[in-house]
């Protein structure tokens, strides 16, 4: 197995540990911990954003190994037309068995980036599935009066609500547009109190010349 598809089993078997992270029964609190700091976590982001790119170049590598297999198919097709009379099949029997290792090696490969590519789709999808399991379970524990799940009290419940986010969103824009807004008052300020001490200093120099003069 060459290097690449070493990686791609590794990747495989992470996806894999993932997927058994996510489906794996634990304490609520714990479970919601975790989300809000994948949900959150920059470096997470980050990962993310690589692995976009990661499993671009294995959807390169299933194309590849897809007409691979079908070139061998083709192939063997061939050699299974021209192994007519007993000479010849003869003959052809090591370039078959050749042929039908190449043919084993492009299966494996096809079903090894096949399945990684597969399973991330299954991960983000079960990822979105937990994320509404949790608000919906929070949104149950709160009509049912437990304290600890009411979202006004619990930061990590409303991290977990969209809604919040938006509102949170929302709110930091009215935050910003009320600091402009004293910015401007108090640019506003500062001119009105530089034009005042423009005047103050003429009307000073227009009754005392000499003070003027003496300087």
């Amino acid at each position: 197995m060459t290097l690449y598809y070493s990686l791609v089993f590794a990747l495989l078997m992470a996806e894999m540990a993932i997927f058994m992270g996510l489906i794996i029964p634990m304490p609520f609190k714990m479970k919601r911990k975790m989300y809000n700091f994948i949900s959150e976590s920059p470096l997470i982001a980050k990962l993310q954003y690589g692995m976009k790119i990661t499993f671009i170049f294995i959807l390169i590598l299933f194309v590849d190994s897809v007409n691979r297999v079908y070139r061998v198919q083709v192939e063997m097709s061939a050699l299974m037309k021209d192994s007519s009379g007993a000479g010849r099949a003869a003959a052809i029997g090591s370039e078959r068995m050749e042929v039908q290792a190449r043919k084993f090696y492009s299966q494996r490969n096809m079903y090894l980036t096949g399945f990684t590519l597969f399973l991330s789709l299954i991960l983000n999808r079960t990822y979105m599935m937990v994320l509404d399991v949790l608000r919906l379970e929070e949104k149950n524990r709160m009509y049912e009066g437990d304290p600890a799940a009411d979202p006004t009290k619990n930061k990590d419940a409303k991290k977990l609500d969209p809604d919040y986010r938006a509102d949170a969103i929302a709110q930091l824009k009215r935050e910003v547009e009320k600091k402009d807004k004293e910015i401007e008052g108090i640019k506003k300020q500062s001119e009105g109190l530089r034009r005042e001490y423009d005047e103050l200093a003429a009307k000073y120099n227009q009754t005392n010349p000499g003070d003027k003069k003496g300087n």
